[in-house]
């Protein structure tokens, strides 16, 4: 092997960065669009850590988008917990059918 790298005519490594480069550009786009489909980008996240013992510490309009997104969130979640439950169910049901 270490023939067969020593023989290659001069540039060569230039394809393997240009391969390497291309690998993570094209790894980091499919990692974007993932994140994008399932909900990561959300820019209000933030409202996510307080409750209402913190009513005191936020303005009445940071309260009122807290109460909004975390109402979202908890909706979210049962939407998301009833579509693996059902995912759930339809693969025992297949198993228990075969």
């Amino acid at each position: 092997m270490t023939n067969f790298i020593q023989n290659l005519e001069d540039g060569w490594t230039i394809y393997l960065w240009l391969a390497a480069g291309g690998t993570i550009i094209i790894s980091a786009m499919f990692w974007i669009k993932w994140g994008m489909q399932n909900e990561q980008f959300d820019e209000d996240i933030k409202y996510l850590v307080f409750d209402q013992g913190d009513k005191d510490k936020m303005s009445p309009e940071e309260f009122v988008k807290s109460n909004e997104v975390m109402n979202k969130q908890m909706a979210d979640r049962v939407r998301v917990l009833k579509t693996q439950a059902e995912e759930k169910r339809i693969a025992a049901e297949k198993k228990m059918g075969k």
